[in-house]
């Protein structure tokens, strides 16, 4: 290998969902529409959960931050929505670097919120009459401070580790954005550190947060069967309903991308598969948690119904 090839990378080429010319306009407008809706979805759940008084409880206070990280993970589809409208798809190695250490902070510390609304769940659910004292203002800042923490954390070392290699031949990144695994296919250093690290946490955070997932929600199970009228188990199933369908939704994408066998996974399969966690489940979650929930949809009356009287007010 000539001296030439060991040449350090300023920059790299994106792929894209898509390299089929024809497509580019038609996937922009799809994925317009998806971020909008991300958008949208998501400061709705923002603005109504911090100007509600009726939301101010733990549920709703982890339920803003979730959409924090959503609107943080989507973010994503501002580089992809301009690639589909440009030839030259490139991105600056620190800014490559940069993007992959947010997409990190914000995916980790969304497993990490999940299980702590779990947990919150199984207490909301199993100790009812201690709810607010055992989830005070200050356990749930703690919680939250963690959870951060962790995503920082975890984006620090999973960055340094994927950037201290050397990538000295192709900088073509078969992805719409800087992800870790094609980016260590383009190195041609020694990778074993870094897929290391990369694996140990990711084993790390899939497992610790299903265990907790798992846990509460068997402990939940329980309480609700040893409820004796069928109307109590009906209540107390759907304060946690919309709660297991985000859950099943995010880890059922996540182990379908990382429990494939060898030989049937490719960087094709993971780049849809992230399609679905960094933009479709973002745009997801603020129906799940909307739809099915009657102090939501009542808070958006009230929200409304305030904008439209101080608007009529306002113009005489």
């Amino acid at each position: 290998m000539t001296s030439a090839n060991f040449t350090r990378l300023t920059e790299f080429i994106l792929t894209g969902v898509s390299d089929t010319p024809e497509l580019q306009i038609p996937l922009f407008f799809v994925f317009l529409a998806i971020y909008g809706l991300t958008v949208a979805g998501n400061l709705s759940i923002i603005t109504l959960t911090s100007v509600d008084s009726r939301l101010q409880t733990p549920m709703y206070f982890f339920l803003r931050h979730l959409a924090i990280i959503n609107l943080g993970n989507s973010n994503i589809a501002s580089k992809m929505l301009s690639n589909f409208l440009v030839i030259n798809k490139t991105i600056s190695y620190y800014e490559c670097a940069t993007q992959l250490g947010g997409f990190l902070v914000f995916i980790v510390a969304e497993v990490s919120l999940l299980a702590v609304m779990a947990y919150d769940r199984y207490v909301a659910i199993c100790n009812p009459l201690q709810y607010k004292v055992i989830l005070s203002r200050q356990i749930c800042l703690l919680l939250l401070t963690l959870t951060y923490l962790y995503g920082f954390s975890t984006a620090i070392v999973t960055s340094f580790s994927v950037f201290s290699m050397s990538y000295c031949s192709s900088n073509v990144i078969n992805h719409f954005y800087c992800d870790s695994v094609p980016l260590l296919a383009l190195s041609c250093s020694d990778t074993y550190f870094p897929e290391t690290v990369i694996f140990v946490s990711a084993a790390t955070n899939l497992i610790c947060s299903m265990a907790i997932v798992l846990v509460s929600y068997f402990n939940i199970v329980l309480s609700i069967l040893r409820i004796r009228s069928s109307e109590g188990r009906r209540k107390a199933f759907s304060t946690c309903a919309s709660h297991m369908v985000a859950v099943t939704v995010f880890y059922g994408t996540l182990l379908f991308m990382y429990l494939q066998p060898g030989a049937h996974h490719s960087l094709d399969t993971d780049k849809m598969a992230s399609v679905f966690y960094t933009l479709v489940i973002p745009m997801l979650n603020p129906m799940i948690y909307s739809l099915r929930n009657k102090d939501v949809k009542a808070a958006l009356r009230r929200f409304l119904t305030n904008v439209y009287c101080s608007y009529k007010l306002m113009s005489f």
